[in-house]
């Protein structure tokens, strides 16, 4: 999850490091460092915390370095301490440093036969054993000796070198974690992630597990480590600009990408509906595979789980396929059972979550047909299965999915009704009256964000609440799910979300006077009328009920203490208009409460470790 970026050309990098490493903070904030290439010896400076004190440990000199790395981390193994901060480096100091990403798994045995031949360790850190075995290896050329220690190494990382002996060259290799190029004008950039240099070039590549990339401030060059034959990438233009990955005026980026929503799900939908038509090949199977298909299992973790429940009721009631939602750290060690007439979704916002990518891997090996959907185009699950289909988001900097969630709960209708449509579970008209409404749900996403309703007021008063409750049934489980996941990672209140019909068999016994019970009680006939029933049961004990409801519901103003509605939709729908509220409460309750909503503690953006 650390973040990496490397910068080697003619202009001094410490400035161009420490900009990328505050784009990339989103990735890892325990503490950050940066290596400098300096004429007599490699200088390396590292705090503890967040940028702002490596900032002010590097102060405002000007270095004339114009090679250097830069790190924020996300600590795996190793505490929060400056001797586990990245750069590391061998045992001949001011000569060699690593910044990695990811987990070495064979580093205990590594370490000890590094030990053994006389190597000190100085830090609690797997990475560290990177840098003394490039060390060891180490013969007068840096790529080969990055060749050569990824051949010895086990694990997902992807990590970058730089060596004082040879100056103005980077070296760096990816395993199962993000590594991407940004190709500039007598200058290039490695990085984890394209946002640490979208403000100097949005020329890039998208180096493959086992591809050794080397630049200069003139070339790149790629090579296979296993057999050192050269790798030609292909150069991709990214269409994002660097003012993208900026707050535009917004006080964070997580409010920023909240009111981004609307028009990141009109664009994830856009071509894909044309004129009350679907159009939408993403899914790589034939007419004739969607009607055979017996059964789908969708994969995902954390926000893109809970759009993975909605997938299942959509699709269910749509298509008629039995839809198996799971979380993949827990599905890939159950020994699943897969046939070529399954189909396996996998649901990763920067896909590079780890437990997806291995649950999408296993599921290819099975026989399973396979499908990523993804916001970040050349990530690792993209070359793990067989088709994919993308959300247009944009970047999303904020630790708290946001936009990319609403993005992929617009892609599980729009794959509900393409499998309704071939399998003939539907009626045209049927799925022409769906269509047009979820085309008009970004305009209705609008209205909700522009108008007026209460979160303020309910924030103000709940904020300093110890313990919230989350109801919801059918569409509006996972919503509420997602609601109280929200509060939890970005407010540090406990939380607990759960079916209302569930709530007497255990967690209404957490219910006192005036504990905050949050509904999602928008109007769906199969259930609504149970979850009214449910909010007075919570009601009779004392309990302050916040309803989500739907417009005109009027009916609820009389049963809940508070509401906050929202416009009209189609039942299964509702769930993309219903969660805004739910974001916007905790986004306000989380500032009340000071805290920085952005980098929530211990979380990152991407999960690369399993």
């Amino acid at each position: 999850m650390c973040g990496i970026i490397g910068y080697v050309g003619s202009r001094p990098s410490k400035d161009l490091l420490i900009a990328g490493l505050e784009r990339l903070e989103f990735r890892g904030y325990d503490s950050a460092g940066i290596a400098l290439l300096e004429d007599d010896a490699l200088e390396y400076v590292r705090a503890v915390g967040n940028l702002a004190n490596l900032k002010r440990v590097v102060g405002p000199n000007g270095s004339e370095a114009t090679t250097g790395l830069g790190h924020t981390r996300w600590a795996t193994h190793g505490g929060v301490t400056e001797d586990n901060a990245h750069p590391l480096t061998g045992c001949e100091d001011g000569k060699l440093a690593i910044v990695l990403n990811g987990i070495v798994e064979n580093y205990r045995e590594l370490k000890a036969e590094l030990e053994a031949a006389g190597h000190a360790f100085s830090s609690e850190t797997d990475a560290e054993v990177v840098a003394h075995l490039l060390e060891a290896v180490y013969d007068g050329d840096l790529l080969e000796a990055v060749r050569a220690a990824y051949l010895r190494l086990e694990g997902h990382f992807t990590f970058v070198v730089i060596h004082h002996d040879e100056p103005q060259r980077l070296v760096g290799v990816r395993q199962q974690t993000p590594l991407v190029v940004g190709l500039g004008k007598g200058e290039n950039f490695l990085a984890s992630n394209l946002a640490a240099f979208l403000s100097e070039t949005n020329r890039v590549m998208y180096p493959g597990d086992g591809d050794v990339v080397e630049v200069t401030p003139e070339h790149v060059r790629v090579i296979r480590a296993d057999d050192g034959t050269e790798v030609d990438l292909p150069v991709e233009e990214i269409p994002w600009t660097s003012d993208i990955a900026e707050r535009e005026g917004y006080e964070t980026f997580m409010l920023k990408e909240i009111y981004e929503q609307p028009e990141g799900f009109r664009e994830t939908i856009g071509d894909r509906v044309r004129h009350g038509v679907l159009v939408q090949d993403g899914l790589g199977l034939g007419e004739d595979d969607m009607r055979d298909l017996r059964r789908i299992v969708i994969v995902a973790c954390g926000t893109a789980y809970h759009a993975a429940v909605i997938g299942r009721y959509v699709i269910e009631e749509w298509a008629r396929v039995p839809v198996e939602p799971d979380i993949a750290s827990e599905w890939i060690y159950r020994n699943p059972v897969l046939d070529e007439d399954t189909l396996v979704i996998g649901i990763s916002q920067s896909g590079e979550t780890r437990d997806t990518i291995q649950a999408m891997q296993l599921a290819r090996s099975l026989g399973a047909r396979t499908v990523a959907i993804t916001n970040q185009m050349g990530s690792q699950i993209t070359r793990e299965v067989d088709s994919v289909i993308m959300t247009r988001s944009g970047l999303e900097v904020g630790v708290a999915a946001s936009k990319t969630f609403s993005a992929q709960v617009g892609l599980m209708y729009l794959i509900g009704l393409e499998l309704a449509r071939q399998r003939g579970t539907l009626a045209p008209n049927e799925i022409e009256f769906i269509l047009d409404q979820v085309w008009k749900l970004p305009s209705k996403m609008q209205a909700f964000l522009d108008g007026d309703h209460p979160v303020e007021d309910i924030a103000q008063r709940f904020y300093q609440e110890p313990f919230f409750l989350f109801l919801g049934r059918h569409i509006g489980l996972p919503v509420a799910l997602e609601g109280a996941l929200k509060l939890k990672e970005i407010s540090y209140i406990p939380t607990e979300a759960y079916s209302a019909g569930e709530m007497k068999h255990g967690p209404i016994a957490l219910l006192e006077e005036g504990t905050p019970v949050v509904v999602v009680a928008t109007r769906q006939k199969v259930v609504y009328e149970k979850v009214i029933s449910n909010i007075q049961e919570t009601r009779a004990r004392g309990a302050h009920v916040i309803a989500i409801a739907t417009e005109g519901d009027e009916e609820i103003q009389h049963i809940a203490n508070d509401v906050i509605y929202v416009p009209k939709s189609p039942a299964f729908l509702q769930a993309v208009l219903a969660t805004l509220p739910l974001q916007l409460l905790a986004y306000r309750i989380a500032r009340l409460r000071g805290l920085n909503v952005d980098q929530p503690r211990n979380l990152a953006k991407t999960v690369t470790v399993e």
